[in-house]
């Protein structure tokens, strides 16, 4: 359960959130950018931030199933079945998109990454939110990604609307991407 304190700063970084404002919180290995996925604003401001072009799409991440499953099209189900099997967890699937996600999720691409996160504040953004959020690396563009509060602050926090303070999960590099419908392996 989350304390009172951090129940607060759930609260904040949602209100941030629906305001169209871009939000750094901390993953599963490094501190992530975010902001609501269907906010065109919210997605040209946080590009500014990373100098980051859009072809190259983004990942989403949720606190579950239901809030992903509407964005992506149907797999066969033993596939589906591995990725349930490794959910909620420090691992991203690339999904066959449904037409109607917006171009600028997808990129240049015609799938979209996705991820039921199992880190706590993560799963606290994502249902107090009630859906998923972008999820990428707070850093500029082919730079390290941070990995502390204190990194986040001094790097970019006047560019930021908000900043979750927390720890990083155990990982120490960004998840691994698989491909949902092969399981291939895309990034490690």
């Amino acid at each position: 359960m989350i304390k009172q304190l951090a129940q607060n700063t759930i609260e904040r970084a949602v209100t941030c959130l629906n305001d169209g404002g871009v939000i750094a919180y901390p993953t599963e290995a490094v501190y992530g950018f975010g902001c609501d996925p269907f906010n065109v604003d919210a997605i040209s401001k946080l590009l500014t931030i990373k100098r980051r072009s859009l072809d190259k799409g983004f990942i989403l991440i949720a606190s579950s199933w239901d809030q992903l499953e509407s964005l992506v099209q149907p797999i066969q189900p033993r596939n589906l079945q591995r990725i349930m099997d490794s959910w909620p967890g420090p691992h991203t699937w690339v999904f066959p998109a449904n037409p109607e996600v917006p171009k600028w999720l997808t990129g240049k691409h015609e799938t979209l990454a996705i991820r039921v996160s199992n880190h706590p504040i993560v799963r606290a953004l994502c249902q107090q939110y009630e859906g998923a959020i972008i999820s990428t690396s707070a850093n500029v563009e082919g730079s390290p990604p941070a990995r502390d509060y204190r990194t986040v602050t001094m790097s970019f926090g006047d560019a930021l609307d908000y900043i979750v303070e927390g720890k990083v999960g155990d990982q120490l590099k960004p998840t691994d991407i698989r491909d949902a419908v092969t399981g291939e392996l895309i990034r490690k």
